[in-house]
């Protein structure tokens, strides 16, 4: 089963379709073509900077001479948006406003879609108002003992 972070969008008042779901897991296109997959996923930040860095990585291999070895160092970025490419678009959606409402685990995505719908109208049934707040009376207080404490002996009120 895959775990599925569920991000609410800023205005709580909008309906449950614009929920984000976002697979917790290893991103195969994004280890394939890593621009292109953050470009999908209007990361364009990242998607811009990956494609510089793999292309100066590349020719920095070429100058030094490396052959493949060079290229493959390219093959590095890819690795990194393949393992926390979830995770850009996780920060992305914060960095929008969003929210994070928690995780469903579920096989597919529309299972995940099902057991969000399912719990977030079974909390919203079961929210109490919050408990009244319970302040001390002042008048019951101790009054400050006079007097030199030394140490962990003194015990309030004996001298």
């Amino acid at each position: 089963m895959a775990a599925y972070v569920v991000m609410e969008p800023p205005g709580r008042s909008e309906k449950v379709e614009t929920t984000a779901f976002v697979r917790d897991g290893f991103a195969w296109l994004g280890l394939l073509v890593p621009p292109l997959w953050l470009a999908w996923h209007r990361l364009w930040i990242e998607a811009a900077l990956a494609f510089v860095v793999m292309g100066v990585l590349s020719m920095l291999g070429q100058k030094l001479g490396l052959g493949v070895a060079g290229s493959l160092l390219s093959l590095l970025v890819s690795l990194y948006v393949g393992l926390e490419g979830q995770g850009l678009r996780i920060a992305a959606l914060r960095r929008r406003g969003w929210h994070e409402w928690g995780v469903v685990e579920a096989g597919r995505l529309g299972d995940a879609d099902m057991r969000y719908a399912l719990e977030a109208e079974g909390l919203s049934d079961e929210a109490a108002p919050p408990p009244p707040r319970i302040v001390p009376d002042a008048a019951l207080a101790r009054p400050a003992q006079p007097g030199m404490a030394l140490g962990l002996t003194h015990i309030p009120g004996r001298r």
